[in-house]
């Protein structure tokens, strides 16, 4: 009598099966990205330029510390608070002499001559800042100037900026609310 052989288990379908276990993981699976900050930065200088004087009427200077705190030209600020401040420090504000000089300018995509701060926000921070912080104050800065532009095209377009799609109209905006920020080389000020 032979002897009986139990059945085999087949295993050539076995590295099928985990072949596509693998596909269906890497398919389902997020992958974070860190998408940093959208500015666009100056090109490089190719040559050496004399630095420009600048009227220091025309600079609000925010300053964040090692721990976290504001100072908005000198004084103890609230970061809920930044965005109206670079509102009300980069409307122009003719023959005032507590804010920023005016200048003006002609955009040629409406052929008008507007009013435009020459104000300039100075952001200075601490290599001991937070990320957090330092992206909150990007960020509310960002929104400041956001809110200009909004004002702006609203006014002449009756559209809110990031609603506009002709290029024509977002250069004009872009030209009447130049984003002008100046940002310094972090430092230890606060110490360690």
């Amino acid at each position: 009598m032979a002897k009986k052989v139990p059945p085999e288990i087949n295993a050539g379908s076995m590295a099928d099966i985990a072949f596509l276990l693998l596909i269906f993981f890497l398919v389902t699976t997020t992958m974070d990205v860190d998408t940093g900050i959208t500015r666009k930065l100056p090109p490089p200088v190719e040559t050496e330029t004399p630095d420009n004087e600048v009227n220091n009427r025309n600079v609000l200077k925010v300053l964040v510390n090692n721990q976290d705190r504001l100072l908005i030209d000198g004084k103890p600020g609230d970061i809920n608070q930044l965005r109206y401040k670079v509102v009300d420090f980069i409307t122009p504000h003719p023959g005032d002499d507590t804010y920023p000089e005016v200048t003006t300018k002609h955009i040629d995509q409406l052929n008008i001559d507007i009013p435009i701060s020459k104000g300039i926000v100075s952001l200075k921070n601490d290599r001991g800042t937070s990320y957090d912080m330092y992206i909150r104050v990007q960020n509310e800065l960002a929104a400041g100037f956001n809110e200009l532009k909004d004002r702006f095209a609203m006014e002449m377009y009756k559209q809110k900026y990031s609603q506009l799609i002709d290029k024509d109209k977002i250069d004009a905006v872009n030209a009447a609310v130049p984003v002008a920020i100046s940002e310094a080389e972090p430092e230890d000020i606060g110490g360690k």
